[in-house]
This record gives structure tokens, C-alpha cells and sequence, in this order.
């Protein structure tokens, strides 16, 4: 049996756990706050976060990283983007560097716009083997052990197989790949993406816009992430398309949630505090566009949407620059196939 610490007890950090849990994993589960999981009689709860859904027995809950990690054979990092590197250094200051580090978390770090890989490697160098775990996955849908399917990217093959691995089971396929970039990427971007849906909805602006602003959004994902040295079939896959249809779509989504309030008129520090949870795509959309103007890059949507955020347009001012655009070809040379 294998032994994985999982850091972050939120709604994705305890349905990563749980799930492993399930495939017959010892799972050590960290998380800030004492009660951040209730133990029952034939389980576990975490009400806020996933409110009503039992959790496996089997787990072990606990407030101290270095007993979490102590035994582990490899480390989940499942906490938001702006908690990475402190969570990182936490572990690295406590434990030293682990077995094997993966991460479920999604975005890039605040202040320096570095992805999460590139954040691991300044603190625990280069040669730890390292995965992303991402993908289309509601954390209350993998929790209840309803159908989803993941990918697993990292520059060691055998360190991806053995994450996927201990993910793969009866409803949950995990599959692997070697382009953490690429991977990253569309993890984050479609967050920003699914502001535009959002907003799209909440105006009441039907399925055709939505469907456009979704394969639009495909497609500055692609222009994004070919001069990052991506490769374009991760985009069109489980981490790009697959993450980007779920977000734009799925009312779970929390930035798909954000994008509604702001489309029925909800300032934003409302929308924020009614969702009660971090929402990515604000501090995202940021990163997305220095990485933009960096290269030199036209990404529309992208750019509406930060400016929705900080407050220098209106999502109705938004939609009326994005349908002025002039024509053009629907693909450039610039996609990376």
C-alpha cells in the first residue's frame, strides 16, 4: 500500500484524498484549521467545503505538515495558486524535499507570473521528479465517485505513471503526458475564459455566444501557448478543452459563477464574497496578459475580461468592443499545429 500526503483540505485537496483514499491508498490529509474535517463513526466529513458527502474512513486528518508527510512516499499539493510557494517552502523548511511532488492546484504565482512547475523548481530543484495533475474535474462530482477523467504531466515518465496510477480506478481515468506547460496553461487560462461564458449567461445572451466565446477562447489558448513552447495537442485535450468546456459550462464552476453576477448586474466584491471561495481568474487574468504583451499577443477575450475585473469597462462595453472587431480569417499560422 501506498503512503501519499495530501496538502490542502479544501473542496479539491479532500476529493483528490478521498479518492485516493478509495484506490486503496494510505492518504494523509493536511489542512490549516483543526476542524477542518469532522470524523463520523464510518467516516469523515468536511461541511464546508463538501457539505453532506461521506468521505472514506481510511483517511488520516491532521494539522501538522511533517507528520503528514513524514511517511509519504510522494506529496500532493492541492492548495490555491497564491498559497503554492508558501506551501512549498512550508514543506521544504519542515520535511525537506519529498519522494515526489505533484500538484492539483491551477494558475500561476502571484507578483512573479511564474507557472507552479517553475515555482517548484526554485524551491526544490530540478531534479525532483514533478507532475501536474489537471483536467476537467468537479471536486463534488469526483467526490461522490461519479465519472471524470484527469491527465497527469510531468518530465519523468515513470513519476507521471505512478501518480496516475494511484488516481486511475472504476470511475476516475488518469491519463499521462510530458508537457507541464502546456498542461498548466490551459488549467489556468480557462479560468479566465469561463469569466466570458459567465458573463455571456448572466446577460442572457443565449448558446450561440456562448459556444463562440468557448472556441474563440480555444483558440487564444493556442496563440498563448506556442511561444511558451507548449504543444498544441495538450491544449486540444483533457487539460485545454476538456478543462475549458466543463468551466464554461458547469454551474460548480467558481468562475463561471463570478462571470453570472457581474452579467446580472453584481458588483464585483459581492459576487466575490457570495461565492465564498478563491476565485482563480481574477488575479489569473492579470498573468495571462503580461504573458500577452510579452509576446507580443492579441488575445481579446482575455483582455475584456481583466478589464471587466479591474473595473475599466462594463461587461455590456466588454461584449460591444469584442463584436466590433473587424473580420478576419478564423485561423492564423500562429496555433502550433
Amino acid at each position: 500500500m501506498s503512503t501519499i500526503a495530501v496538502l490542502g483540505a479544501g473542496s479539491w485537496g479532500t476529493a483528490l484524498a478521498s479518492l485516493l483514499a478509495r484506490n486503496g491508498a494510505q492518504v494523509n490529509l493536511w489542512g490549516r484549521r483543526s476542524g477542518g474535517l469532522t470524523q463520523l463513526k464510518n467516516g469523515w466529513r468536511n461541511e464546508r467545503y463538501l457539505p453532506g458527502i461521506d468521505l472514506p474512513n481510511s483517511l488520516r486528518y491532521g494539522t501538522d505538515i511533517g507528520d503528514a508527510v513524514c511517511a509519504a512516499d510522494w506529496v500532493l499539493v492541492v492548495v490555491p495558486s497564491h498559497a503554492f510557494a508558501e506551501t512549498l517552502m512550508n514543506l521544504r523548511d519542515v520535511a525537506g524535499a519529498p519522494n515526489g511532488l505533484a500538484w492539483a492546484s491551477k494558475g500561476f504565482e502571484p507578483g512573479s507570473g511564474d507557472f507552479l512547475h517553475e515555482v517548484a523548481d526554485r524551491i526544490f530543484g530540478t531534479q525532483l521528479p514533478k507532475a501536474v495533475v489537471t483536467g476537467p474535474s468537479f471536486a463534488k462530482e469526483v467526490a461522490l465517485g461519479m465519472p471524470s477523467a484527469v491527465t497527469v504531466h510531468s518530465d519523468d515518465d515513470e513519476f507521471a505513471k505512478q501518480v496516475a496510477t494511484s488516481l486511475h480506478g472504476p470511475q476516475f481515468r488518469a491519463y499521462t503526458g510530458n508537457d507541464i506547460r502546456g498542461a498548466e496553461l490551459g488549467g489556468a487560462m480557462k479560468n479566465v475564459l469561463a469569466v466570458a461564458t459567465g458573463i455571456a449567461d448572466g446577460m442572457g445572451l443565449g448558446l450561440n455566444a456562448r459556444a463562440g466565446l468557448i472556441t474563440r477562447g480555444l483558440n487564444e489558448m493556442l496563440r498563448l501557448n506556442k511561444p511558451l513552447g507548449g504543444r498544441a495537442e495538450t491544449i486540444i485535450g483533457l487539460a485545454g478543452l476538456g478543462d475549458l468546456v466543463l468551466t464554461c459550462t458547469g454551474d460548480l464552476s467558481r468562475n463561471r459563477r463570478l462571470g453570472l453576477a457581474l452579467g446580472r448586474g453584481t458588483p464585483l466584491p459581492q459576487a466575490i464574497a457570495e461565492i465564498g471561495q478563491v476565485v482563480e481568474s481574477v488575479q489569473t487574468a492579470d498573468e495571462v496578459m503580461r504573458l500577452a504583451e510579452r509576446f507580443g499577443l492579441d488575445l481579446p477575450i482575455a483582455s475584456q475580461v481583466r478589464a471587466v475585473l479591474h473595473g475599466d469597462t462594463t461587461p455590456e462595453n466588454g461584449l460591444r468592443a469584442l463584436l466590433a472587431r473587424d473580420q478576419k480569417p478564423e485561423y492564423g499560422s500562429e496555433l502550433g499545429f
